[in-house]
């Protein structure tokens, strides 16, 4: 069961030189538990080798690159670009300026996304809503609500613009995520990365309500290549169950697995405890360490990235490793 708020010292031992690829953490338009530069100088102090800004409004490319300048190489922070509608949607520039800074993960749109503006009240009986939810709700009151952005045209085929930005991912080989975009969608934008040459896509958390996505859909994304993102805040927080979520990563396989914490809101655990405490939900289900490694620190080092020690096995990014 996914319901310990304390992990377990094998835990942390076993998660060193991981990465959790989606985080949100301060300055942020919601309140955050966290700011960045605190929970790096925590990421390394428990031997986590970084994270990833996840912003669902602003790039974070810049962001990033003035932390790894003042942290000298302790943890690595990365940047990301989120293409909703306060960047101008499915904009070219944007991802080519972001790319030129250095951001490493394109997420397609989050909550400006056609799927989730139909689907984004709908939550499991006693679910914590999310606090976008809150903000989205204020921002419509406003009046200030902008159109949807769309992937596909009415033939359910990618946009002109959307293989653009997808060929611009690939030139600049961000790792492409697929948002909030219903399970079809992510399907199509998938099958669309590769072919532009992206060379690594993550299914964004198939569990969360808003994109709850069949088996079926998850072993075909699989089957694709994509990575089926796992996150501790979709089951934490009631809104999916973890023997299910548990059952789909059986079904989809460890190696296809990456596992994310999608923390930083303050009424849940710390960030730098969700991947330890996911490591401690997943071994009492059953998985082994070596499974476990492979989703937590291997896939994660992968997506971000980072270069293989000497020995060929993940740097834990703590002083005396080779990377």
């Amino acid at each position: 069961m996914l319901n310990s708020t304390k992990p377990s010292e094998w835990a942390r031992l076993l998660v060193r030189g991981a990465y959790d690829l989606h985080v949100h953490v301060e300055p942020d338009v919601m309140r955050r538990q966290v700011t960045d530069l605190q929970l790096a100088r925590r990421c390394w102090d428990v031997g986590l080798a970084g994270f990833a800004l996840k912003s669902h409004y602003v790039p974070t490319a810049e962001r990033a690159a003035v932390l790894n300048a003042a942290l000298g190489g302790e943890v690595r922070v990365i940047g990301a670009l989120t293409l909703n509608a306060s960047v101008g949607g499915l904009n070219p520039i944007a991802v080519e300026i972001a790319a030129r800074e250095g951001a490493r993960i394109l997420w397609m749109p989050t909550l400006d996304a056609a799927n989730h503006r139909a689907k984004h009240a709908d939550l499991p009986p006693g679910a914590t809503p999310p606090m976008w939810l809150a903000l989205q709700q204020d921002l419509d009151a406003q009046g200030v609500t902008v159109p949807v952005v769309d992937v596909l045209d009415d033939a359910g085929r990618p946009l002109p613009v959307t293989r653009e930005v997808l060929r611009l991912a690939a030139r600049h080989q961000l790792v492409v995520a697929t948002g909030h975009l219903s399970a079809y969608e992510s399907r199509v934008v998938a099958e669309a990365a590769f072919e532009a040459g992206v060379r690594h896509v993550i299914a964004t958390h198939p569990e969360f309500p808003q994109q709850d996505m069949s088996l079926d859909d998850q072993l075909a994304l699989a089957g694709q290549g994509a990575f089926l993102e796992r996150c501790f805040t979709t089951p934490f927080t009631g809104k999916y169950d973890w023997a299910r979520m548990a059952d789909n990563i059986r079904a989809t396989g460890a190696e296809r697995t990456i596992i994310t914490t999608d923390l930083g809101q303050p009424h849940n655990p710390p960030v730098e405890d969700g991947l330890p405490l996911m490591a401690d939900a997943l071994r009492a289900a059953g998985f082994t360490d070596e499974e476990i490694t492979t989703m937590i620190v291997t896939n994660s080092r992968l997506l971000a990235g980072a270069e293989l020690s000497s020995s060929g096995q993940p740097s834990t990014g703590q002083p005396g490793d080779a990377a």
